[in-house]
């Protein structure tokens, strides 16, 4: 890479993560870590106090997902390109992030080689795609359903039964951040904004 230092953002709720992230990106030379944030408000702040030339953003947030984040930095702080970070290879979810301004998608099995080429590509004015999304079909089948935990068709069935999220972290011994966080990952795999189209996506992939 360039002498130029490289000013990095990583946006993810999940600390093993950030500090997985972290540890690669400090072995390559010329990073340095803008911040860290575990939401989309947090890494609005660090954007706003020290600026970045790279976002990592994850598509799951506790907040808003990551795409509408995608969107909103690509609008406020058009100098930070952005990189989605994501476990989720399915073209549909690259297509979004895309189309929200992302100039990149890695998954979060990448190593830091791949890490290190994904910022010099973006840095260059390219677009980089992970090595494993290569290995997703080129169309997404309408007709196909995602794929869900045991835990998330469970806690699917309860929303659909009209529960709120208080409620089914009290039958389930679970947490309302973790039943909220469930839930934006089903909206997030139905690809829909709220409750009642989340319902039926379900009910037509005969989930519920």
């Amino acid at each position: 890479m360039e002498n130029k230092i490289i000013k990095i953002l990583l946006v993810d709720d999940h600390t093993l993560v950030i500090e997985g992230m972290k540890a690669l990106l400090e072995r390559i030379p010329c990073i340095e870590i803008a911040g860290t944030a575990g939401n989309a408000f947090d890494a609005i702040a660090v954007l706003k106090k020290t600026g970045a030339d790279i976002a990592f953003v994850d598509i799951n947030l506790p907040d808003i997902s990551g795409i509408e984040l995608c969107s909103k930095i690509r609008k406020e702080f058009p100098g930070t390109q952005v990189i989605a970070l994501s476990t989720f290879k399915q073209r549909s979810f690259v297509t979004q992030m895309i189309g929200n301004g992302a100039a990149g998608y890695l998954v979060k099995s990448a190593d830091r080689e791949e890490i290190e080429t994904a910022i010099q590509s973006v840095l260059a004015g390219k677009m980089y795609f992970s090595n494993e999304i290569g290995n997703v079909p080129a169309s997404t089948n309408e007709n196909e359903a995602p794929t869900l935990t045991k835990r998330e068709k469970e806690i699917m069935q309860l929303i659909a039964e009209g529960m709120t999220s208080s409620e089914i972290a009290a039958k389930l011994f679970l947490s309302t951040y973790t039943v909220d966080t469930h839930r934006k990952n089903l909206l997030t795999k139905f690809e829909v904004n709220n409750t009642a189209l989340l319902i039926k996506m379900a009910a037509k992939f005969g989930i519920l």
